[in-house]
């Protein structure tokens, strides 16, 4: 596996000023597979100085040339696409076919969407007697999660790089592998030195020194909600830009007269996905009490068919297998029934958790209230609409959801009533191109699509 001791800076690959490194593991059997250098504060810097130094002239470059540069990054992604879902498996250990089609083809498209954008956004527009200028916002330091490693990186830097700004990458320690074959197709792609940067390193060290940097004007960062309050309160001790992708306990609710077993079967998919990695997961299906009991055993059945090691994969390390080990001993504590699952290992090799569906979960107990970021689902019971409502929107958090229903106009009815910044109806599937981000606790801002574009974006107004 093709990897570098050193970081990409200014346009080429320099050694790291320390002697730090970091060990890259593969979660499916516990090996050591590369070593990364630990970027320190002084790495950092010379990231940022050659960011800033490459600003005035790609933020002046016209943007059919820099649309022309991402439409060479997404045929360069798209060549090794092959390359990087190997790497993406290897480091993150998702199943083979799901890197291929989701942690790869999705930043495909997403990147080819800011090419398409920075072609035909319109930057500079007139508003009355006055010419309102879409300027970039500058040097963007962005910070990325382990758990969809391309597709976040992808998620920021294009659309920085459609604005006219300049990037530090710092990526997450767990998945640094995808993201220096990323800076690669920068390269080939003829994105001018100093445009994009990327520096490997852990997020206390090169994390806070990036989020501090005076020399950054916007802070992109996507992980827990935990490190996204200490981020926002350095941006805003220094009244820099912010954007912050955090966490998510969203809600599945079943309306009585929906297809219920389509709702649970897509429901269930949908949390063992990325083995239950993922912020927006509906990890919290709600059933009206008539029918609660067919639904456990139709969310009992499904998950008993993610067999660990071959239709599911491991956790992403042994720290995050050993925390939603906890959580499932901490629901069995306080009353919820496991009927499918358990937090025993299913396998002696590898960071896996077996699927676990619990079954007599109220809303005030742990693992409804919490983020778990595994392949664990809560069923909880309601009375009404009045009732289901109160329960999705009882927690800190509102990224997604989904509402199930026998007619569109109930299902849209109700996902009106969600404090969530995405709902899909009857299954609807997700759209790269639509706002991605969240109300209340999980997140700032939003990404995809024309509205992650303008996150990078300021405004002049010149009068006449």
């Amino acid at each position: 596996m093709k990897q570098h001791d050193a970081m990409y800076i200014d346009g080429s690959w320099r050694p790291a000023e320390g002697s730090g490194a970091i060990d890259v593991v593969n979660p499916a059997d516990g090996r050591v597979i590369a070593t990364v250098p630990a970027g320190s504060a002084q790495d950092v810097d010379a990231a940022v100085r050659a960011a800033r130094a490459a600003l005035p002239g790609w933020a002046a470059t016209a943007p059919a040339e820099r649309a022309a540069r991402l439409t060479a990054l997404r045929d360069q992604l798209a060549a090794r696409g092959e390359e990087l879902a190997e790497t993406v498996t290897a480091e993150l250990g998702s199943p083979p076919a799901f890197s291929t089609k989701v942690q790869v083809g999705m930043p495909v498209v997403v990147c080819g969407s800011y090419a398409e954008l920075a072609a035909s956004y319109p930057f500079e527009e007139r508003v009355g007697n006055s010419t309102v200028l879409h300027e970039p916002v500058g040097v963007v330091g962005a910070i990325t999660p382990w758990n969809y490693p391309l597709h976040q990186i992808v998620a920021k830097v294009a659309p920085a790089l459609a604005a006219g700004c300049t990037v530090v990458l710092k990526p997450a320690e767990n998945t640094p592998l995808v993201a220096q074959l990323f800076a690669e197709c920068v390269d080939a792609a003829g994105i001018p030195a100093g445009v994009f940067n990327l520096v490997t390193g852990l997020g206390p060290v090169a994390g806070q020194a990036l989020a501090e940097h005076p020399g950054v004007d916007l802070v992109s960062f996507t992980g827990s909600t935990a490190v996204g309050k200490k981020i926002g309160a350095i941006a805003g001790a220094a009244v820099k830009r912010v954007a912050l992708e955090l966490g998510g306990k969203s809600a599945n609710v079943i309306l009585p007269g929906a297809d219920l077993a389509k709702a649970v079967a897509v429901g269930v998919a949908n949390v063992m996905a990325n083995s239950g990695q993922t912020c927006s997961a509906w990890t919290r299906m709600l059933v009206h009490t008539d029918r609660y009991a067919e639904a456990v055993e139709l969310a009992a059945t499904a998950a008993a068919k993610y067999v660990p090691g071959e239709r599911i994969g491991p956790l992403v390390s042994a720290r995050q297998r050993d925390r939603v080990r906890g959580y499932i001993e901490q629901g069995v504590a306080e009353g919820a029934k496991i009927v499918a699952g358990g937090p025993q290992p299913p396998l002696e090799a590898g960071y896996y958790v077996t699927p676990t569906v619990f079954a007599e979960v109220t809303p005030e107990m742990t693992i409804a209230q919490e983020e778990i970021f595994g392949p664990v689902l809560s069923l909880l019971r309601y009375e009404d609409e009045e009732d289901a409502a109160r329960i999705a929107n009882g927690t800190v958090y509102g990224l997604a959801g989904a509402v199930w229903a026998g007619d569109e106009e109930t299902a849209v009815a109700f996902a009106r009533r969600l404090d969530a910044g995405q709902v899909d109806i009857n299954g609807g599937g997700f759209n790269p191109l639509a706002p991605f981000g969240g109300y209340k606790q999980s997140g700032v801002g939003r990404e995809l699509g024309r509205h992650g574009l303008t996150e990078y974006l300021q405004t002049k107004s010149l009068q006449f």
